[in-house]
């Protein structure tokens, strides 16, 4: 998976930095950005709060540089067509469910874009610490 700025579709999967972690979203327009959970900016909610909203590109990004998924070859054969990638991303304006392990904002991303659950800051985190646990087990 590679990000890159450029300029947006309707149905990208986008994403923007914020602090040391990255906070996905479906772009519908400069008007809409779809996104589980808000960007957490000076601090955050509890998992019971979180819920699948829209807000403006500019909301979003808060001043920060978004960047856009840019697929490869198996990736765009997996790609949800992007009316169906916005429908799918309406369709849960308001649920919740969030779980930072298991059902963040990059697994919705990930789902409505590409049809399956995936966060590859799951899997850093995890690779974290199990190479912790296993130092701790050393010593």
């Amino acid at each position: 998976m590679k990000f890159w700025p450029s300029q947006f579709k309707s149905g990208d999967m986008v994403r923007v930095r914020i602090g040391s972690i990255w906070h996905y979203g479906v772009y519908v327009s400069d008007d809409e950005v779809i996104q589980f959970g808000r960007p957490p900016r000076g601090g955050f909610e509890k998992p019971e709060d979180i819920l699948v909203v829209a807000t403006t590109m500019d909301e979003f990004s808060g001043g920060s540089i978004v960047e856009t998924l840019e697929m490869n070859r198996l990736e765009r054969l997996r790609r949800i067509p992007p009316k169906k990638t916005v429908a799918a991303a309406r369709a849960r304006l308001g649920t919740g469910g969030y779980d930072i392990l298991h059902n963040n904002c990059e697994h919705f991303a990930y789902e409505c874009v590409l049809g399956a659950k995936h966060s590859e800051q799951e899997e850093e985190a995890r690779r974290h610490w199990n190479e912790y646990a296993e130092s701790r087990l050393k010593d």
